[in-house]
């Protein structure tokens, strides 16, 4: 994930088209596909999200960066396709309850398909940040695009060319430190360390 991008360089048409190629790819429950992938890579478009997004205040240093990216995706999910799909006679639902999903599947099924863009956009040479849309700020995105009122932004890929060495600002959340295979893959049981 990276924050700052070379400007100069756009993302072509071809690339953006590979990424999302690979992206309706991914699994889905029921084959539902309840995703929308809403692709900025003109300078207005792009502008416009921003002016959506981050109101009349001084962009901070976050913001700055990443407004340098000459591309975005927005991914949108589709709960009612969900629904919909297994309210169909070969689900055995007979009804649209949303009570029936232990988790909103719409939402998992379009980060899944997002990550493919993320590492198919590297695999590209190209850096990527998925990011959030501030929940103040959902209602002008949706307007600013005509993005249907039953759609719900799970989240924003930045993409662009990575900048010249030693000018991203890495994440200060980095210093946290990753944790390890042993801390969070468990063997058989939850508390036994998951070891090769």
């Amino acid at each position: 994930m990276v924050r700052t991008y070379d400007p100069a360089r756009p993302v072509s048409r071809d690339v953006l088209a590979r990424l999302l190629d690979l992206a309706v790819r991914a699994p889905s429950a029921g084959f539902s596909q309840g995703w929308d992938f809403v692709v900025l890579s003109e300078a207005g478009q792009v502008d416009r999200f921003w002016a959506a997004t981050s109101g009349d205040g001084a962009p901070d240093r976050w913001l700055e960066g990443m407004r340098t990216a000459p591309a975005l995706i927005l991914c949108l999910s589709d709960r009612d396709a969900y629904l919909d799909r297994y309210a169909e006679p070969d689900k055995g639902w007979t009804d649209r309850d949303e009570a029936r999903w232990p988790v909103p599947y719409w939402d998992v099924d379009t980060g899944m398909a997002s990550m493919i863009i993320l590492l198919a956009a590297v695999d590209a040479g190209l850096a990527g940040c998925f990011f959030g849309v501030p929940p103040q700020r959902r209602e002008q995105v949706l307007e600013a695009f005509a993005i249907p009122a039953g759609r719900r932004i799970v989240g924003v890929i930045s993409l662009g060319h990575p900048p010249a060495p030693g000018t991203d600002r890495k994440s200060p959340s980095l210093r946290r430190g990753r944790r390890g295979v042993p801390e969070v893959a468990h063997d058989g049981v939850f508390g036994e360390p998951f070891q090769a």
